[in-house]
């Protein structure tokens, strides 16, 4: 193979990069992410509610959700010590519907402060822990943590194994989660959000986890490909 010239592009060694030109950069480069809205609880019972986009599912058998959360300063953020003091939170998802709530409950509150009080969220009951959700929220995961992996000086990435779904009926149809009707809302760079674009639809060429024919696998699919979408918030 012989390489072509690259005249295109700006090649920057990560090598001893400062900490912020690497999260600006990863944040411009892997978008849009999904954002968990994580409820946690301390130690007094206080309800913490805060975002983060550093995170996806892992694994399906069993269930498996990963959130990476950074330091504040020497120590670490509200959510990350509840979840290392109890080993339970839950992850919202995060919508259009609830964007601005979710985006309020991003900024540094004092941890004796209770976002979800300062905000006026009402919270449900968790079944399979003790830890609240969202209501606002059309679906939730109920986990427990799994495992913890240091990342460096100042990150810890946090597995927790889903314990329970809660989906609102406005979005499951005992089946499948319709993601248009959920309307969920993702991080780009810098202060911009996302929402879902125009959508599109190819064949599945390969059978998902649990052995169904492609064909099946499938289905009929809630979004079209040719279904008008708005455009994402700037």
């Amino acid at each position: 193979m012989n390489p072509a010239a690259d005249h295109d592009h700006a090649s920057l060694d990560a090598e001893g990069m400062d900490t912020a030109t690497a999260y600006r950069l990863l944040c411009g480069v892997v978008a849009p992410r999904p954002v968990a809205w994580i409820t946690t609880v301390d130690a007094h019972g206080l309800v913490n509610a805060a975002p983060f986009s550093s995170y996806n599912y892992v694994a399906h058998s069993p269930p498996m959700v990963a959130v990476n959360i950074g330091r504040r300063g020497r120590g670490l953020k509200d959510t990350a010590r509840n979840i290392e003091r109890s080993g339970e939170f839950v992850v919202n998802v995060a919508t259009l519907d609830t964007l601005e709530p979710m985006h309020q409950s991003s900024a540094e509150y004092p941890p004796e402060r209770s976002e979800a009080e300062a905000l006026g969220l009402a919270l449900l009951p968790g079944r399979w822990t003790a830890v609240p959700r969202i209501a606002v929220s059309p679906a939730h995961l109920e986990c427990r943590l799994h495992a913890q992996l240091s990342l460096g000086p100042l990150n810890t990435l946090y597995i927790g194994r889903v314990l329970g779904f809660h989906l609102g009926r406005s979005v499951f149809d005992g089946r499948n989660v319709d993601t248009v009707k959920l309307q969920p809302v993702a991080r780009l760079g810098g202060p911009h959000y996302a929402a879902l674009g125009q959508i599109f639809e190819r064949p599945v060429l390969q059978a998902p986890p649990g052995g169904l024919a492609p064909a099946a696998a499938a289905g009929p699919g809630p979004a079209r490909a040719d279904a008008r979408r708005e455009d994402p918030p700037r």
